[in-house]
Protein backbone atom coordinates (compact mmCIF):
# COMPACT_ATOMS: atom_id res chain seq x y z
CA UNK A 1 0.00 0.00 0.00
CA UNK A 2 1.51 3.45 -0.63
CA UNK A 3 1.57 5.55 1.78
CA UNK A 4 1.75 9.86 1.63
CA UNK A 5 5.19 11.37 3.28
CA UNK A 6 4.96 13.32 6.38
CA UNK A 7 7.25 16.68 5.89
CA UNK A 8 8.28 17.71 9.80
CA UNK A 9 10.51 19.91 10.94
CA UNK A 10 12.20 19.74 14.27
CA UNK A 11 14.08 22.84 16.32
CA UNK A 12 15.43 21.82 19.69
CA UNK A 13 16.90 24.80 21.71
CA UNK A 14 19.02 24.19 24.79
CA UNK A 15 20.78 27.39 27.08
CA UNK A 16 22.76 26.78 29.66
CA UNK A 17 23.27 29.99 31.68
CA UNK A 18 25.59 30.90 34.52
CA UNK A 19 26.35 33.66 37.21
CA UNK A 20 29.57 34.61 35.68
CA UNK A 21 31.85 33.38 33.16
CA UNK A 22 32.94 29.86 32.95
CA UNK A 23 34.54 27.59 31.05
CA UNK A 24 33.38 24.62 29.24
CA UNK A 25 34.72 20.92 28.65
CA UNK A 26 33.75 19.24 25.53
CA UNK A 27 30.28 18.85 24.79
CA UNK A 28 28.68 16.05 22.47
CA UNK A 29 25.45 16.35 21.34
CA UNK A 30 22.99 13.84 19.19
CA UNK A 31 19.83 15.84 17.12
CA UNK A 32 20.71 15.02 13.59
CA UNK A 33 18.22 11.99 12.63
CA UNK A 34 18.91 8.25 11.22
CA UNK A 35 17.73 8.26 7.54
CA UNK A 36 16.45 4.79 6.11
CA UNK A 37 14.03 3.80 3.89
CA UNK A 38 10.94 5.10 6.30
CA UNK A 39 12.97 8.70 6.90
CA UNK A 40 15.02 11.01 4.27
CA UNK A 41 16.94 13.85 6.29
CA UNK A 42 16.01 17.16 4.39
CA UNK A 43 18.52 19.63 5.81
CA UNK A 44 20.46 19.77 9.30
CA UNK A 45 21.77 22.61 10.62
CA UNK A 46 23.41 23.30 14.31
CA UNK A 47 24.12 26.89 15.47
CA UNK A 48 26.27 27.03 18.84
CA UNK A 49 26.86 29.88 20.97
CA UNK A 50 29.46 30.95 21.90
CA UNK A 51 32.54 30.99 19.85
CA UNK A 52 33.56 27.13 18.84
CA UNK A 53 35.08 24.34 17.12
CA UNK A 54 33.02 21.85 15.83
CA UNK A 55 33.30 18.05 14.11
CA UNK A 56 31.15 15.34 13.49
CA UNK A 57 32.14 11.50 14.77
CA UNK A 58 30.41 8.30 13.97
CA UNK A 59 29.91 6.14 17.05
CA UNK A 60 30.09 2.46 17.01
CA UNK A 61 26.59 2.23 16.60
CA UNK A 62 26.38 4.57 13.39
CA UNK A 63 25.03 7.27 15.42
CA UNK A 64 25.85 11.11 13.97
CA UNK A 65 27.51 12.64 17.16
CA UNK A 66 28.67 16.85 17.07
CA UNK A 67 31.77 17.10 19.47
CA UNK A 68 31.84 20.71 20.20
CA UNK A 69 34.83 22.24 22.31
CA UNK A 70 35.19 25.86 23.50
CA UNK A 71 38.18 28.05 23.69
CA UNK A 72 37.01 30.81 26.13
CA UNK A 73 34.97 31.55 28.91
CA UNK A 74 30.61 32.59 28.93
CA UNK A 75 28.32 33.32 31.09
CA UNK A 76 25.54 31.59 28.71
CA UNK A 77 25.78 28.03 26.49
CA UNK A 78 23.15 27.56 23.39
CA UNK A 79 22.64 25.04 21.13
CA UNK A 80 19.97 25.46 18.65
CA UNK A 81 19.30 22.00 16.53
CA UNK A 82 17.50 22.21 13.61
CA UNK A 83 16.04 19.92 10.80
CA UNK A 84 13.31 18.78 8.50
CA UNK A 85 12.64 15.49 7.55
CA UNK A 86 10.56 13.17 4.76
CA UNK A 87 8.82 10.83 6.87
CA UNK A 88 7.26 7.46 5.01
CA UNK A 89 5.88 6.09 8.10
CA UNK A 90 6.22 2.55 7.43
CA UNK A 91 3.18 0.36 9.12
CA UNK A 92 5.75 -2.16 10.81
CA UNK A 93 2.69 -4.38 12.37
CA UNK A 94 2.13 -4.83 8.56
CA UNK A 95 5.44 -7.02 8.17
CA UNK A 96 5.36 -10.43 7.87
CA UNK A 97 7.40 -12.33 9.83
CA UNK A 98 9.77 -15.42 9.73
CA UNK A 99 7.86 -18.48 10.49
CA UNK A 100 10.77 -19.26 13.38
CA UNK A 101 9.52 -15.85 14.70
CA UNK A 102 5.50 -16.29 14.62
CA UNK A 103 5.40 -18.12 17.89
CA UNK A 104 7.91 -17.82 21.19
CA UNK A 105 10.54 -18.45 21.81
CA UNK A 106 11.92 -16.22 18.63
CA UNK A 107 14.49 -18.17 16.96
CA UNK A 108 17.66 -16.27 15.34
CA UNK A 109 20.19 -17.80 13.11
CA UNK A 110 23.94 -18.40 13.85
CA UNK A 111 24.83 -15.35 12.12
CA UNK A 112 21.90 -13.53 13.11
CA UNK A 113 22.42 -14.10 17.00
CA UNK A 114 26.43 -13.42 16.56
CA UNK A 115 24.91 -10.16 14.92
CA UNK A 116 22.75 -9.29 17.80
CA UNK A 117 24.83 -10.46 20.49
CA UNK A 118 24.90 -6.71 22.36
CA UNK A 119 21.05 -7.02 21.90
CA UNK A 120 20.19 -10.15 23.49
CA UNK A 121 22.60 -9.85 26.60
CA UNK A 122 20.51 -8.15 29.59
CA UNK A 123 21.85 -4.85 31.02
CA UNK A 124 19.26 -4.25 33.90
CA UNK A 125 20.43 -7.02 36.99
CA UNK A 126 17.63 -9.28 37.73
CA UNK A 127 18.80 -11.55 40.86
CA UNK A 128 15.91 -12.94 41.54
CA UNK A 129 14.33 -13.28 38.29
CA UNK A 130 11.46 -10.69 39.02
CA UNK A 131 11.96 -9.39 35.62
CA UNK A 132 12.22 -12.45 33.79
CA UNK A 133 8.88 -13.62 35.63
CA UNK A 134 7.17 -10.23 34.60
CA UNK A 135 7.81 -10.62 31.21
CA UNK A 136 6.56 -14.28 31.00
CA UNK A 137 3.49 -13.31 32.00
CA UNK A 138 2.69 -12.31 28.79
CA UNK A 139 4.01 -15.12 27.05
CA UNK A 140 1.24 -17.20 28.58
CA UNK A 141 -1.45 -14.03 28.41
CA UNK A 142 -0.62 -14.22 24.18
CA UNK A 143 -0.53 -18.17 24.31
CA UNK A 144 2.82 -17.82 22.71
CA UNK A 145 2.18 -15.78 19.61
CA UNK A 146 4.77 -13.09 19.40
CA UNK A 147 2.94 -10.03 18.04
CA UNK A 148 0.58 -10.70 20.95
CA UNK A 149 2.83 -10.91 23.73
CA UNK A 150 4.68 -7.95 22.48
CA UNK A 151 1.35 -5.52 21.97
CA UNK A 152 0.29 -6.72 25.26
CA UNK A 153 3.44 -5.84 26.95
CA UNK A 154 2.72 -2.21 25.22
CA UNK A 155 -0.94 -2.17 26.80
CA UNK A 156 0.57 -2.95 29.84
CA UNK A 157 2.72 -0.63 30.69
CA UNK A 158 0.63 2.48 29.38
CA UNK A 159 -2.63 1.17 30.95
CA UNK A 160 -1.40 -0.01 33.76
CA UNK A 161 1.52 2.22 34.84
CA UNK A 162 1.16 5.82 35.51
CA UNK A 163 3.49 8.76 33.17
CA UNK A 164 5.55 10.97 35.20
CA UNK A 165 7.40 13.26 33.34
CA UNK A 166 11.20 13.72 35.51
CA UNK A 167 13.78 16.31 34.12
CA UNK A 168 16.74 15.03 36.01
CA UNK A 169 19.47 12.51 34.22
CA UNK A 170 18.93 8.76 34.31
CA UNK A 171 16.86 6.13 33.64
CA UNK A 172 15.02 4.02 36.67
CA UNK A 173 15.74 0.24 36.48
CA UNK A 174 13.01 -2.21 35.34
CA UNK A 175 12.47 -3.46 39.21
CA UNK A 176 11.62 0.56 40.23
CA UNK A 177 9.67 1.05 37.08
CA UNK A 178 7.73 -2.06 38.10
CA UNK A 179 7.41 -1.76 41.65
CA UNK A 180 6.22 2.27 41.43
CA UNK A 181 4.17 1.38 38.21
CA UNK A 182 5.07 5.04 37.13
CA UNK A 183 7.66 6.49 34.83
CA UNK A 184 9.17 8.59 31.88
CA UNK A 185 9.03 7.65 28.40
CA UNK A 186 13.18 6.52 28.74
CA UNK A 187 11.95 4.38 31.71
CA UNK A 188 9.13 2.42 29.78
CA UNK A 189 11.19 1.97 27.25
CA UNK A 190 14.24 0.40 29.29
CA UNK A 191 11.53 -1.92 30.74
CA UNK A 192 10.66 -3.10 27.85
CA UNK A 193 13.54 -3.66 26.05
CA UNK A 194 15.15 -4.95 29.03
CA UNK A 195 12.15 -7.37 29.27
CA UNK A 196 12.24 -8.67 25.95
CA UNK A 197 16.26 -9.65 26.52
CA UNK A 198 14.97 -11.67 29.75
CA UNK A 199 12.48 -13.70 26.91
CA UNK A 200 15.70 -14.31 24.58
CA UNK A 201 14.67 -11.73 22.58
CA UNK A 202 16.73 -8.52 20.87
CA UNK A 203 16.09 -4.97 21.48
CA UNK A 204 17.60 -1.53 21.87
CA UNK A 205 16.77 2.04 22.98
CA UNK A 206 16.02 4.77 20.80
CA UNK A 207 15.82 8.38 21.07
CA UNK A 208 14.83 10.91 19.18
CA UNK A 209 11.29 12.97 19.02
CA UNK A 210 7.96 12.44 18.67
CA UNK A 211 4.99 14.10 16.35
CA UNK A 212 1.92 14.88 17.70
CA UNK A 213 -1.35 15.66 15.43
CA UNK A 214 -3.22 17.39 18.23
CA UNK A 215 -0.87 20.26 18.15
CA UNK A 216 -1.43 20.92 14.60
CA UNK A 217 -5.02 21.07 14.96
CA UNK A 218 -5.70 17.44 14.68
CA UNK A 219 -8.17 15.32 16.72
CA UNK A 220 -6.62 14.82 20.29
CA UNK A 221 -5.11 10.90 20.67
CA UNK A 222 -3.77 11.66 24.29
CA UNK A 223 -0.22 11.67 23.05
CA UNK A 224 2.22 11.53 25.94
CA UNK A 225 5.70 12.80 25.77
CA UNK A 226 5.56 15.58 23.15
CA UNK A 227 7.04 18.46 23.53
CA UNK A 228 10.41 17.18 24.66
CA UNK A 229 13.17 14.44 23.48
CA UNK A 230 11.12 11.34 23.38
CA UNK A 231 12.27 7.63 23.58
CA UNK A 232 11.33 4.33 22.78
CA UNK A 233 12.58 0.65 22.24
CA UNK A 234 13.06 -1.37 18.80
CA UNK A 235 12.66 -5.44 18.84
CA UNK A 236 14.62 -7.29 16.47
CA UNK A 237 11.80 -10.07 14.88
CA UNK A 238 13.31 -12.21 11.88
CA UNK A 239 11.32 -11.33 8.78
CA UNK A 240 10.07 -8.06 10.04
CA UNK A 241 13.56 -6.70 11.21
CA UNK A 242 13.93 -3.67 13.57
CA UNK A 243 9.80 -2.82 14.31
CA UNK A 244 9.62 0.02 16.54
CA UNK A 245 7.57 -0.14 20.05
CA UNK A 246 6.21 3.03 22.41
CA UNK A 247 4.82 2.09 25.11
CA UNK A 248 3.97 5.21 25.88
CA UNK A 249 1.94 5.86 23.04
CA UNK A 250 1.14 2.25 22.15
CA UNK A 251 2.89 2.93 18.72
CA UNK A 252 4.42 0.69 16.80
CA UNK A 253 5.15 2.51 13.15
CA UNK A 254 3.43 5.97 11.60
CA UNK A 255 4.75 9.20 11.49
CA UNK A 256 5.22 10.35 14.62
CA UNK A 257 8.01 8.39 15.79
CA UNK A 258 11.25 10.63 14.99
CA UNK A 259 14.18 8.59 15.23
CA UNK A 260 17.93 10.17 15.93
CA UNK A 261 19.85 7.63 17.88
CA UNK A 262 19.73 3.58 18.60
CA UNK A 263 21.92 2.50 21.15
CA UNK A 264 22.34 -0.57 23.43
CA UNK A 265 21.28 1.20 26.67
CA UNK A 266 19.57 4.61 27.56
CA UNK A 267 23.31 5.71 29.14
CA UNK A 268 24.72 6.03 25.73
CA UNK A 269 21.66 7.91 23.77
CA UNK A 270 21.88 11.38 26.02
CA UNK A 271 20.66 14.01 23.83
CA UNK A 272 23.42 16.29 25.03
CA UNK A 273 26.42 15.84 27.19
CA UNK A 274 28.96 18.10 28.38
CA UNK A 275 30.79 20.42 31.72
CA UNK A 276 31.88 23.09 32.52
CA UNK A 277 34.41 24.11 34.86
CA UNK A 278 33.68 27.58 37.57
CA UNK A 279 32.52 28.47 40.79
CA UNK A 280 30.07 26.09 42.67
CA UNK A 281 27.38 28.30 42.54
CA UNK A 282 28.02 29.54 39.23
CA UNK A 283 25.04 27.61 37.71
CA UNK A 284 21.84 29.27 37.53
CA UNK A 285 20.01 26.58 35.36
CA UNK A 286 19.52 25.09 31.68
CA UNK A 287 16.08 25.59 29.70
CA UNK A 288 15.03 23.55 26.29
CA UNK A 289 12.62 24.17 24.16
CA UNK A 290 11.38 21.45 21.65
CA UNK A 291 8.65 22.31 18.74
CA UNK A 292 7.90 19.75 16.24
CA UNK A 293 5.49 20.29 13.31
CA UNK A 294 4.61 19.11 10.33
CA UNK A 295 4.98 21.07 6.98
CA UNK A 296 2.81 21.97 3.87
CA UNK A 297 4.85 20.73 1.38
CA UNK A 298 8.32 21.28 0.54
CA UNK A 299 7.51 24.61 -0.72
CA UNK A 300 7.21 25.54 2.42
CA UNK A 301 10.47 24.04 3.55
CA UNK A 302 12.10 26.41 0.90
CA UNK A 303 10.42 29.31 2.42
CA UNK A 304 10.99 28.83 5.74
CA UNK A 305 14.50 28.55 4.71
CA UNK A 306 14.02 31.59 3.11
CA UNK A 307 12.58 33.57 5.78
CA UNK A 308 15.08 32.02 8.59
CA UNK A 309 18.20 33.60 6.52
CA UNK A 310 16.58 36.86 5.72
CA UNK A 311 15.71 37.03 9.56
CA UNK A 312 19.48 36.62 10.25
CA UNK A 313 19.67 33.38 12.03
CA UNK A 314 22.36 32.01 10.05
CA UNK A 315 24.21 34.81 10.67
CA UNK A 316 24.31 35.17 14.50
CA UNK A 317 26.90 32.63 14.61
CA UNK A 318 29.11 29.38 12.90
CA UNK A 319 26.35 27.28 11.68
CA UNK A 320 27.17 23.50 10.82
CA UNK A 321 25.23 21.71 8.58
CA UNK A 322 24.68 17.87 7.97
Amino acid sequence: MTRLAELIEVVHTTTYRYAEPVRFGEHRMMFRPQPRHDMRVLRAELEVTPEHALRWVTDSFSNSIAAVTFPGAARELKFVARFAIEHFGQANIELPLAADAVTYPVEYSAGERLDLYPFLQPSAADPQGELKAWAQGFVRHAGGDTRRMLQAMMESIRHGFSYRARYEEGTQHPLDTIQWQAGTCRDYAYLMLEACRQLGIAARFVSGYLYDPGRDGAADRGTLGAGSTHAWAEVCLPGAGWVPYDPTNLLTGGTELIRVATTRTPEQAMPLVGSFTGAAGAYLGMQVQVQVRKLGDLAELRMDEAIVQAAGWLARGPVARA
